[in-house]
């Protein structure tokens, strides 16, 4: 891979160079941006497929039991641009489209999940609040050292006694002069051991119950009173750390604070479709790798006196684990596809976040089942997707409010003849 960094950081001058910019409103910073052409974005997949196949694959085993990412390769995804990818040019990111993003992240999902994360909170909830909702300043201090890697921000909305209720919050910042001094604790940080910066979302109204009373804040790690934790031991997605985060007396300046007093809430849903979109194509990616797993291990075991594929019920689940990480392809590129023709996709994006993460638990389930044995063993990649992809029906909203999403967007619908 030294031999090919000069290339690739060619590539990605080219990409810089060629890609066309949208206007820089609020909500449509993103969605206006075009597409690369044709022969650069297969440019892009295809090194970004180089980098997981001779990179990432190599070091998966590595990775689990270490439970850290060679610096190494971290410095390779910023010579990559991975770190920036959804960061407009102008601030040095390759300001990819959601269609080229999601391509991106398909292909990384071809390895081990802790990969993608390393960069995963710069281009999603991490950076995305200050992209739609940040002033001048805010962009301008931020977004070029998260575009290059350089910084690395984390989203701190979970807490003990809320999670996928985040009206909830009862993380306090009250006004004092200039600063907001914030009290609470977060849980369940992504990337908090290594972040530079943390999106808040903290409650300035007490007065004033639920979402409405929330505001978000940029709290950077080195303010006084800002404390993470030990990473927590998880069941799987080694690499990829979570922590507590805790305030105590922390002053924040006022000019921190992202968008209007009262808006917290409406920066946190403002990323969730896209978000949703992101998890989505991670799960083919994985779904993906599964099954040539399967269909390889099937194809050269053998059992009385043939490869097990060639027996029918074996057979039958590496079919339909290939049926439905196709079927969970279409949905999520049409859905992509969707969002960037500025569609409203709130609907498609938590049935799509549904489909997807439960269809590549099914898979991952079959992968072991085919393997045996072997598969219950630690040396096989499929016992370690077994247990990383288990997360990605929790985060960015449980399966249970994917469907809470999907029933009162229907119903909104019905009642307005849309449907």
């Amino acid at each position: 891979m030294e031999n090919g960094r000069g290339l690739w950081k060619l590539l990605i001058a080219l990409l810089i160079n060629s890609a066309a910019w949208g206007n820089e409103t609020a909500q449509a910073f993103r969605r206006d941006q075009m597409a690369l052409d044709p022969e650069t974005r297969q440019q892009l997949i295809e090194t970004v497929r180089r980098f997981v196949n001779e990179v990432c694959r190599p070091n998966e085993q590595l990775v689990s039991e270490t439970n850290a990412i060679p610096e190494k390769i971290v410095q390779e995804m910023r010579d990559l641009g991975l770190f920036g990818i959804s960061i407009s040019q102008d601030y040095g990111g390759l300001g990819l489209n959601m269609e080229e993003e999601a391509l991106v992240i398909l292909e990384m999902g071809r390895t081990s999940p802790a990969f993608r994360s390393t960069f995963g909170t710069n281009v999603g909830i991490g950076s995305q609040g200050i992209v739609m909702f940040g002033n001048d300043d805010q962009k301008n201090e931020w977004l070029p050292k998260l575009a290059t890697g350089e910084a690395i921000a984390s989203f701190a909305l979970t807490e003990p006694d809320s999670g996928s209720d985040a009206g909830s919050v009862k993380t306090k910042a009250v006004k004092e002069g200039n600063h907001y001094v914030l009290d609470g604790s977060k849980r369940f940080i992504t990337n908090a051991d290594k972040a530079d910066i943390f999106t808040v979302m903290a409650r300035t109204d007490p007065n004033t119950p639920g979402a409405k009373g929330l505001s978000a804040f940029i709290v950077e790690r080195a303010t006084p009173g800002v404390s993470v934790g030990k990473p927590e031991k998880k069941m799987g997605q080694q690499g990829a750390n979570v922590c507590d985060v805790a305030f105590d007396n922390a002053r924040v300046p006022i000019t921190n604070r992202l968008g209007e007093e009262g808006e917290g809430m409406k920066v946190a849903m403002s990323v969730l479709d896209r978000g949703r979109l992101h998890i989505s194509s991670l799960s083919v990616g994985i779904a993906e790798r599964l099954v040539e797993e399967m269909t390889r291990y099937a194809s050269e075991r053998k059992q009385f006196g043939k490869p097990i594929i060639e027996h029918q019920l074996v057979m039958a689940m590496v079919a339909d684990s290939y049926a439905e990480a196709a079927a969970g392809r279409a949905m999520a590129m049409d859905a992509v596809r969707k969002y960037d023709a500025n569609d409203k996709v709130t609907l498609l994006a938590a049935a799509t976040k549904m489909w997807c993460t439960e269809m590549v638990g099914r898979v991952a389930d079959r992968a072991v089942q085919v393997f045996g044995g072997s598969g219950y063993i630690a040396d096989y990649a499929v016992e370690r997707f077994y247990r990383d992809v288990r997360i990605l029906r929790l985060y960015e909203g449980t399966t249970q409010i994917q469907q809470m999403v999907i029933g009162r967007e229907l119903q909104r619908m019905a009642k307005v003849g849309e449907i």
